[in-house]
């Protein structure tokens, strides 16, 4: 059985035979690519791997050794990541090159996000034989793009937003494009992969007559390895993976710290990924979005500047570090279908607090193995934390609880078997 992959990234072990830089957005498919290389002669698999590449580096196929005696056709195409909201009908061109060269029996997508998702359906055209797998469902989430920030701020545009065209309003704009695309693509499949209630329930609105498989991720396997302990984390340390746009809701973190730091002035923020609050130069300000100048008001009316940290864009021993160092971490999107952070954290065994939006309560149980709060409250998300920095007998129990839920949800051999289980049920 031959399988196409349509990834959104080129997995890391392709770029380090081609000696290219690479990213770990994605970590999860990486274990999967493993176990899949591992075990496909006992499967009868013949896996090819379609993924995006800039222009600069440009397309290419190449038959590539990924394994002891194992070989993996690898197809790159050119996309700008940059501009997902413009679908670009040469996509559709690279993939009749790929699909007219490789001849798969069935087409796995990993994701909706981007048009290539739409283009790769539509060029192979098999209902029938085309898997998307759900992550995250960005028609759904520009509903709630904006996650309750003032209408003055909605409608506020900087130099570099009104430079690069992406006030936050044209941001929303951009998210309802792409789900315009994706949205076309769930129609055009029979067959869904997901893992929540609501990426069930969101999908079936779009493509009632698709076949449903339940699915769960295998997340990246330096998050198997070592556990939290309150005796060794650093004392109401708070830690959010991510914060720069508001659909992930830093700013809600930020109207609850004042609450927090009446019963706990010690307590600190530390926040991953893209740093938008930089201000150091002229040019940092000019480079100031709406959303980042939003947050640097919240922090100097709370008086948070010695209490907020950013950590910038960091790999995965350095996101384990940053679990494993704090407190409590804390997810307070506006919606999210299932994120990887969440079962990172739990993997580790780290306290979590979560807004019950999207599909969290499939990973995340209230009460059982972290605390799930009404979204956009703040006073609910304030009171959870402090309960994490005050009750050490139920922090313990939600750490063992979280692990075990986790490496439920989680195992790599129970999500493996299951792919393979869906692709012989595709084939039949």
């Amino acid at each position: 059985m031959k399988i196409l992959w349509v990834c959104n990234i080129m997995l890391p072990v392709i770029a380090k035979r081609l000696n290219l830089p690479y990213s770990n957005r994605e970590g999860w498919l990486s274990g999967l690519l493993d176990r899949v290389i591992m075990e496909q002669d006992r499967n009868r698999i013949e896996l090819g791997i379609a993924f995006p590449v800039d222009e600069s580096l440009g397309a290419f196929d190449q038959v590539m050794q990924l394994g002891e005696n194992i070989s993996c056709h690898c197809y790159a195409f050119v996309e700008n990541l940059n501009t997902p909201e413009n679908y670009d009908v040469e996509l559709e061109a690279f993939f009749k090159l790929i699909i007219d060269d490789y001849k798969p029996d069935l087409l796995h997508v990993f994701g909706t996000e981007f048009p290539h998702a739409l283009a790769a359906v539509k060029v192979f055209d098999q209902p029938e034989r085309t898997l998307i797998g759900i992550q995250g469902l960005v028609s759904a989430c520009a509903k709630v793009y904006m996650a309750d920030l003032p209408m003055k701020v909605q409608r506020q545009t900087t130099f570099r937003d009104m430079i690069r065209k992406d006030s936050l309003r044209q941001q929303q704009k951009k998210f309802e494009k792409r789900g315009e695309y994706e949205i076309e693509a769930i129609k055009r499949v029979k067959h869904i992969a997901g893992r929540t209630d609501f990426d069930q329930a969101e999908t079936a609105k779009i493509n009632p007559d698709a076949v449903y498989h339940f699915l769960n991720e295998t997340l990246r396997s330096v998050f198997y390895r070592d556990r939290w302990k309150s005796s060794t984390c650093q004392s109401y340390r708070i830690f959010l993976s991510q914060g720069d746009y508001p659909l992930k809701g830093f700013h809600y973190l930020l109207k609850a710290m004042p609450k927090i730091l009446e019963q706990f002035p010690d307590a600190e923020v530390y926040v991953a990924g893209s740093n938008i609050l930089r201000a150091e130069t002229w040019e940092d300000v000019l480079k100031l979005p709406a959303y980042g100048k939003y947050l640097k008001k919240l922090i100097k009316e709370n008086h948070l500047e010695e209490k907020v940290h950013m950590l910038g864009r960091i790999g995965a021993e350095e996101m384990k570090e940053q679990y494993l160092s704090c407190h409590v971490f804390v997810c307070p999107s506006a919606l999210e279908n299932s994120p990887n952070s969440v079962g990172e954290a739990m993997l580790l065994g780290v306290p979590c607090v979560a807004a019950n939006v999207g599909g969290i309560h499939n990973l995340l149980t209230d009460g059982g193995d972290g605390f799930l709060y009404p979204p956009g409250d703040v006073d609910a998300l304030a009171d959870s934390i402090i309960e994490i920095f005050t009750k050490e007998a139920i922090v313990e129990r939600l750490s063992d609880n979280a692990r075990k839920h986790a490496r439920v949800n989680h195992d790599a051999d129970q999500n493996y078997y299951r792919l393979m289980r869906i692709y012989r049920e595709m084939s039949e």
